[in-house]
């Protein structure tokens, strides 16, 4: 017998390596067949060095720099905006980290945990921690709490991730690691993961079985429809006369426009977008209806408001999708395909928990010969032309009566529209543009725009389009990346111009200046408040109001810059940026009050005072009270 167990003690080989160490090397072990082709899962990382991960995790990292290259970021939270960037630009097919120190190094990433959690993607946080002897106690940037020695500033990502450890034995990473793991790539659990690396722990050393950092591939679950769900969602769909099918994020991620769009075609069902699902078909597709929703189309809306069954596909409907549930007819039927099942159960929706790539296909020979009645079809015809001439309208930068308009969100944006490559991709957050980008966009090629209004993050545009870069130029590495962002996002988080330049990641970034934070300022003056502490002019201010000069500080990251002053130099200066070498910002002064898109939106609700001493407020409450009598209860 003993000799027996020596012999399976010399088959077991192991490694002694710290807890860093082997962090690392699983990770660089770890690999995903994409296309046909094997590649790392994780693609690299960024990274902001301190006392909290530099010793022993950043040795770790030095010594496998070439497979899992480490980006130097200026901020921790855009670094891991940047990680999130890249990882819808991926399809969520594969993911990249980041890594800060303690304390605030480590808070500054709650914000971008946030946007991957609300947007379903993998992001990898690997933070510094206190002491497991605590023997040092207190150390630099601790947050002691002396009720519950244990707790830190990590404990408040487990609101906001999908997986959280603390890995206080080198042991736990035999378990953690591949949890870790298997959550960033689930199809229905994806999100941020949180690893908390205690600065001790970092460095101890342990005997790891040499099994667990054999080479893995990792596949796309594709989770197939149950049989008594596809019946039931076939059946309500045939009796359909007024079908409209609301394509969401999910769509791309499944990798499913391909089956979206026969579906669609095959059936004759509009489909119309959400903001996560923009691009899921190009604009000259005759069944894309637009997109949905507060932020959306009139013939996107007008569908929606007289369909009798919505088929939901890759979404989590949310309020911007809706109109806070407004936006559909109180009889009209849900039917929800959705790889998650707390998605697909919504509002009382006929769920059809399901893979959208094969959950589509089966649905479609379910079916069978269905095909949506032809009055239905020539009537989304006749909406989309109208959306299409309203859009014409829009973006022009001449009025009706010949006269010049202010210049617009939405003239910026058709202009970059016009004259961008069909490859090239769109990147917009927060603030105005968001909604502009959704309204006016005509998409060129499927999944080529990224706005995030999950969490509506401000600051995300230069960030998460370095990252979207990045993982861009591996395909299209001629074509480009075009960040729309405000003056407002742009002050909040600027940095990664820097970072873009220094890493030859090269970038187009408009910069619309209207002042401040006019959409805001906009649903002040909506419900009836006075201007007030949005935009520049009327914040508490010591000094006449100026324009910040975004070219000449974008020139002092390293940009190439340049500011224009009507559509006409903005085409030429968009060529200018084509032809860069780098970064190019261009800058532009918008209207704050005119030229914002005033058609296509739905009611949304937000809260309004029931009583104050100002009519216009108490008017502009109850014109918003009264906009909700169409709202669904639920069912």
């Amino acid at each position: 017998m003993l000799f027996r167990e020596e012999l399976r003690l010399m088959a077991e080989k192991t490694l002694r390596l710290t807890m860093a160490q082997a962090l690392v090397r699983y990770l660089a072990a770890q690999f995903v067949e994409i296309d046909g082709q094997t590649v790392r899962f994780c693609a690299g990382g960024f990274g902001i060095f301190g006392h909290g991960n530099v010793t022993c995790l950043g040795e770790a990292l030095y010594n496998h720099r070439d497979e899992l290259p480490l980006w130097r970021g200026q901020n921790e939270q855009s670094m891991a905006m940047a990680a999130i960037g890249y990882a819808k630009q991926q399809l969520r097919r594969r993911f990249m980290f980041a890594t800060t120190s303690a304390g605030p190094g480590t808070t500054n990433m709650l914000t971008s945990a946030g946007i991957a959690h609300t947007n379903r993607l993998p992001l990898l946080m690997l933070s510094g921690d206190a002491f497991v002897t605590r023997l040092p106690d207190p150390v630099l940037q601790q947050v002691e709490h002396p009720g519950n020695p244990s707790l830190s500033v990590n404990d408040a990502f487990k609101s906001v991730t999908r997986y959280w450890d603390r890995i206080t034995h080198p042991a736990q990473l035999l378990q953690s690691l591949p949890a870790a793991v298997n959550t960033l790539i689930d199809p229905a659990d994806c999100g941020p993961v949180f690893l908390g690396l205690p600065q001790d722990v970092q460095g101890w050393a342990y005997d790891y079985p040499e099994k667990f950092f054999e080479p893995k591939i990792h596949y796309m679950r594709r989770q197939a429809a149950d049989g008594h769900e596809l019946a039931a969602a076939a059946e309500r769909l045939k009796s359909a006369e007024r079908p409209v099918i609301i394509a969401g994020g999910g769509v791309q991620y499944s990798l499913a426009t391909k089956e979206l769009r026969e579906f669609a075609h095959k059936h004759r069902i509009p489909v119309v977008e959400t903001i996560a699902g923009r691009a899921n078909l190009v604009y000259g597709d005759d069944l894309n209806c637009g997109p949905i929703g507060v932020t959306g189309s009139n013939s996107a809306n007008n569908l929606a408001k007289d369909a009798d069954v919505i088929l939901a596909v890759g979404t989590r409907l949310q309020d911007f999708t809706t109109g806070s549930w407004t936006a559909f007819a109180e009889d009209a039927d849900i039917v929800s395909v959705n790889v998650g099942r707390h998605d697909a159960g919504k509002h009382m929706a006929l769920p059809v928990v399901g893979d959208a790539k094969l959950t589509l296909p089966d649905l479609s020979e379910a079916l069978g010969s269905y095909v949506t009645p032809s009055g239905w079809v020539e009537r989304a015809a006749h909406e989309r032309a109208d959306w299409g001439m309203y859009l014409d309208e829009n973006a022009s930068p001449i009025g009706k009566d010949g006269s010049n308009r202010p210049m617009s969100y939405a003239q910026v944006i058709g202009a970059i529209n016009e004259v961008c490559d069909a490859e090239d991709r769109v990147v917009a957050a927060a603030g105005g543009l968001p909604a502009e980008v959704t309204a006016n966009w005509r998409t060129k090629s499927l999944g080529s725009v990224d706005v995030e209004f999950g969490f509506s993050c401000m600051g995300y545009e230069i960030a998460g389009g370095w990252g979207a870069r990045l993982g861009h130029q591996e395909k299209h590495p001629d074509q480009d990346t075009i960040v729309f962002v405000g003056d407002g996002s742009y002050l909040l988080m600027n940095s990664d111009i820097y970072s873009s330049v220094l890493a030859g990641t090269k970038m187009i970034v408009v910069v619309c200046d209207n002042g401040g934070f006019a959409v805001i300022n906009k649903l002040q003056n909506n419900t009836g408040n006075e201007s007030f502490n949005n935009l520049i002019s009327d914040c508490k201010i010591a000094v006449e109001p100026f324009a910040v000069d975004f070219e000449a500080h974008a020139r002092a990251m390293g940009a190439n810059a340049e500011t224009v002053h009507s559509i006409a130099e903005l085409k030429d200066a968009f060529a200018r940026a084509k032809q860069s070498d780098r970064t190019y910002v261009i800058s532009m002064q918008v209207d704050a009050f005119e030229g914002w898109t005033q058609e296509g939106h739905t009611w949304w609700e937000v809260g309004t005072p029931e009583v104050s001493n100002s009519e216009r407020v108490r008017k502009a409450h109850e014109d918003w009270e009264a906009g909700r009598a169409p709202q669904r209860k639920g069912v």
